[in-house]
């Protein structure tokens, strides 16, 4: 089948430099409006989470939901990241290697699905288990092909199928299901909403891709080919599983330490935290295949400079919305229930951890493609570490009697300190390989944070409605508003400058056509 053309649309050349630049600011803007529907929809199932089910219900529905997502994360064998790589070192038609990818996907997913059904004390070690809820793994496989066909499409640009698969659907249906099952299930309805999520989300991810690669003719599984794809991907499979780990280790921890309604605080506190996150997310389906183009043509200024602009996109973004939650956080957890308000610790130190992640998964993106091993063993022993200062801080804080709630702070220190050790190690290393600078940091940023910090202050001064609607938009803006003219370069503003084609992307209705909003 060699040298035939792929189904579909023709993939995308190597780009220049200044084209490299548009792609990444045009894939980010699209993404960021993903990131501002995600939370627009992730708020509301928080509060319908917080306010119906209870601190409780929402804890064990969280330790359930990490295990299935990590047998998904295990399933995909560092396909996400890794098929861009594959896309572009290959003659083989490449409707025949996403598809053989979504087998490789298929068979981890049924290892995971099998071990979870055999054990799903897995799933609820704290809790008993009462009806259907074994069912649950059954999301595993599809959150791993939404995965794969997501990154096949990312491959070919097409960033708005994340968008309205990741952003939209999925964040949507769990939202809607989770409100509408309360008065079916209180005890379940969570658990129920969430594999209906998934199910929309793959639904949503299908769609685009059966349209952009289609059905394969004259395929068929070639066992060589789908061993060695599973082989060289798994130092970017353990990478990817530490990378999601770290940010969901803390809440295992947690659950073999203190109890469900603990775990759910913490819960909330993490999931607003890890919002910040997803700005950097934004840039990963198009910053992977232009990386992985240039570090095929050898250009290794040319990665350095991308991983260096958008590192400093992400730091400025994260910072932002870091300062904007953590300064009233009490106001922000108190709109989910009185009771989570006693994670505002936690949440302030989660959100300045993914500030300090920034730098360590932005350069991630390249040493996945020219380091692999060594990246998997930096991303190990963070995890390590992680986990070693999590369950020492916890039992320091259980030997000094602190209430259950102050010893969650201990994961939460634990995850910072390894976040920040990973940066320092992951960023030093690319610089290394591609000897030039990778680091995304400017002084300007702690100007910004300044002017945010004051601002902040003020806030907090008003009544709490004012506090938070007046408050977060205001220590958006002075942030914003300094880095503007004292840190911003013309590459920068490339980011904003926003284009039409931008919108269509995201298949966004014409006001003047009255057309329907996206589903």
């Amino acid at each position: 089948m060699k040298g035939r053309r792929p189904a579909g649309k023709p993939d995308p050349q190597p780009l220049p430099p200044s084209a490299d630049l548009a792609a990444l600011a045009r894939g980010g803007r699209i993404n960021f409006f993903g990131f501002v529907l995600r939370l627009a929809a992730r708020l509301p199932f928080l509060l319908i989470a917080g306010r119906l089910y209870g601190a409780e219900a929402l804890g064990r529905f969280a330790y359930a939901v990490l295990i299935v997502e990590f047998a998904a994360q295990l399933a995909t064998l560092g396909l996400k990241r890794g098929l861009a790589q594959q896309l572009a070192h290959t003659d083989k038609p490449h409707v025949c290697i996403v598809w053989d990818a979504l087998l490789v996907a298929a068979i981890g997913s049924v290892i995971g699905m099998a071990l979870l059904f055999a054990f799903p004390q897995a799933m609820f070690p704290n809790s008993e288990i009462y009806g259907m809820e074994w069912l649950l793994p059954t999301a595993v496989i599809a959150f791993a092909w939404s995965d794969v066909m997501l990154a096949a499409l990312a491959y070919r640009h097409d960033v708005g199928a994340t968008v309205r698969a990741r952003a939209v659907v999925e964040p949507w249906t769990i939202s809607v299901a989770a409100l509408g099952l309360w008065f079916v299930s209180p005890r379940d309805g969570l658990l129920f909403a969430y594999a209906l999520s998934m199910l929309a989300a793959l639904i949503a991810s299908a769609i685009p891709f059966l349209k952009s690669y289609g059905v394969p003719h004259g395929w068929s599984p070639d066992p060589a080919t789908l061993w060695y794809m599973a082989r060289r991907n798994l130092p970017v499979a353990a990478a990817d599983a530490v990378e999601w780990g770290s940010r969901r280790v803390d809440i295992a921890i947690l659950g073999l330490f203190v109890s469900p309604a603990v775990v759910g605080i913490y819960y909330v506190a993490q999931n607003i935290a890890s919002l910040p996150s997803k700005l950097k997310t934004s840039f990963d389906p198009i910053l992977g295949p232009v990386i992985s183009r240039n570090i095929a043509a050898g250009n290794n200024e040319a990665v350095a400079n991308q991983v260096r602009q958008v590192g400093f996109w992400v730091i400025a973004a994260q910072s932002a919305v870091a300062l904007a939650l953590a300064i009233p956080g009490e106001g922000v957890l108190g709109l989910v229930g009185p009771a989570f308000v006693a994670g505002t610790a936690a949440l302030a130190i989660l959100l300045f951890a993914e500030v300090v992640a920034a730098t360590a998964t932005v350069s991630e993106s390249a040493l996945i493609y020219i380091a692999r091993k060594r990246n998997m063993a930096l991303s190990l022993a963070m995890i390590v570490i992680q986990v070693l200062l999590s369950v020492a801080l916890i039992l320091l804080f259980r030997r000094l009697e602190w209430p259950e709630i102050w010893q969650a702070i201990g994961p939460a220190l634990g995850l910072f300190i390894a976040l920040g050790m990973a940066a320092i190690a992951k960023a030093r290393l690319l610089s290394h390989l591609l000897k030039a600078p990778v680091s995304g940091w400017r002084w300007e940023l702690l100007w910004a944070a300044v002017a945010a910090a004051v601002a902040g202050q003020l806030a907090i001064l008003l009544p709490e409605w004012l506090e938070l609607s007046v408050g977060i938009p205001a220590i958006l803006i002075a942030f914003g508003a300094v880095l503007w003219w004292r840190g911003f370069t013309a590459e920068d503003r490339e980011l904003f400058r926003m284009k039409k084609s931008d919108i269509e992307d995201l298949s966004l209705p014409d006001p003047s056509t009255g057309g329907d909003a996206p589903r």
